[in-house]
């Protein structure tokens, strides 16, 4: 049940100076990632800020990448939750408003054991019909899924995917060789797209493709339609580029680079705030580097 190949992006949730969404530039972003042939549209993930969004929000928000989307690439929802009954809510809401899969992160801080994971998940799963990618992003969340719970919870005929941002290359490794086939990967880190294809990789969810759609596609179709060497040429050529955009934490750059190329999305939401001003200069020349600002 493949969700997607190639490059999902990310995709920031833009604000208003007040601090609502707004949704004008929310519908530019969507068509600026469609037309330079992004392959996913990932509403309400970590990028997206969902952590300081409320559920009408974050459910407005899905409903209005659904409709503006309307079928041309699959919609991907970030519903999870350290909430398990809260994860539940989130993924039946979504799954009303016409998603085509769900993005479920581990549950963060409270966080769990692999038994525990093993539960959550399964849980989730039974309790809504709708494929589900996990996320295993352990910077963030303290919690890592281990190679074996991964294999487990892959027998789940609706778990199907996950998104893989662990950084452990030997780990990913482990788990697509105990997995056999049953649950797709996608990278989780820009910087490590070539080598998760290697490992029988099918894309990535990107950051980078917020402010480079054509080159992330282009990375992953490179590689899976043979030209291995041109993708690997274009992935380190835009490794600078990757490093200045998490060169504070995410989305607090990748907002700073919309905004540069005339997406006014505004501020993040706090706790998170604005670049430091030497990382700020940095972005711009590695921006002006690759001729993504005019």
């Amino acid at each position: 049940m493949e969700i997607f190949r190639g490059s999902g992006v990310a995709i920031v949730t833009p604000f208003k100076d007040n601090g609502d969404i707004n949704y004008e530039v929310l519908g530019e972003l969507i068509e600026f990632q469609i037309e330079n042939n992004t392959d996913s549209i990932i509403i309400c993930g970590t990028t997206g800020e969902a952590s300081t969004l409320n559920d009408h929000d974050h459910l407005e928000c899905i409903k209005f990448a659904v409709d503006k989307v309307n079928k041309r690439v699959p919609v991907i929802a970030g519903t999870g939750s350290n909430d398990t009954e809260h994860g539940v809510f989130l993924t039946k809401r979504a799954k009303e408003l016409g998603v085509d899969a769900c993005l479920l992160v581990t549950p963060y801080y409270n966080k769990t054991t692999q038994k525990g994971l093993i539960e959550h998940y399964t849980y989730i799963a039974k309790k809504v019909d709708i494929p589900i990618i996990l996320y295993n992003v352990p910077s963030r969340t303290g919690l890592n899924i281990a190679p074996q719970t991964a294999a487990e919870l892959s027998k789940i005929d609706t778990i199907v995917a996950i998104k893989e941002a662990s950084g452990n290359i030997s780990q990913v490794a482990e788990l697509m060789n105990l997995c056999e086939g049953r649950l797709d990967l996608y990278s989780g880190n820009d910087d490590q797209i070539v080598p998760l294809l290697s490992l029988g990789g099918k894309g990535v969810i990107s950051v980078l493709a917020n402010v480079a759609p054509k080159q992330t596609h282009d990375i992953v179709y490179k590689y899976l339609n043979g030209d291995v060497e041109e993708s690997r040429k274009l992935q380190l050529k835009m490794l600078p580029l990757i490093k200045a955009l998490f060169s504070e934490v995410n989305p607090i750059p990748v907002k700073e680079a919309l905004n540069l190329m005339g997406y006014t999305v505004g501020r993040c939401r706090m706790p998170l705030t604005s670049m430091e001003n030497a990382h700020l200069e940095l972005l711009k020349q590695e921006m002006k580097n690759l001729n993504l600002l005019k």
